[in-house]
């Protein structure tokens, strides 16, 4: 087990136990699914170390909305597909709603 988990230090850095387990869980799914590790990972034994290590240097946290966050970006935007006209993006439906840009 990871001994950090079990440290006061990291729930409270996080703001609780459920946001901290929120915050694994969804950039352990984000790091399966092929985002990038914030953190040297040389040294780290799994996934889960790179996580903690990423909590513990202030690289993620959670927004007010629950999505991960890094500094300046969501985590989850390095994910093919996360949002419109990225590589992996489901096009817009025809007739959505969706704007489009023009020259008036």
């Amino acid at each position: 087990m990871h001994d950090d988990l079990k440290e006061e230090a990291i729930v409270n850095k996080v703001g609780g136990r459920f946001k901290l387990s929120t915050l694994i869980q969804k950039r352990m799914v984000a790091l399966n699914t092929g985002a990038k590790p914030l953190v040297e990972t040389r040294g780290l034994p799994d996934r889960m170390a790179i996580v903690i290590q990423e909590i513990l240097q202030d690289k993620i946290y959670l927004d007010t909305s629950g999505e991960v966050q890094t500094k300046n970006q969501t985590v989850m935007a390095n994910l093919p597909g996360s949002y419109p006209g990225m590589p992996g993006a489901t096009p817009p439906a025809p007739g959505s709603t969706a704007r489009q840009a023009t020259d008036e």
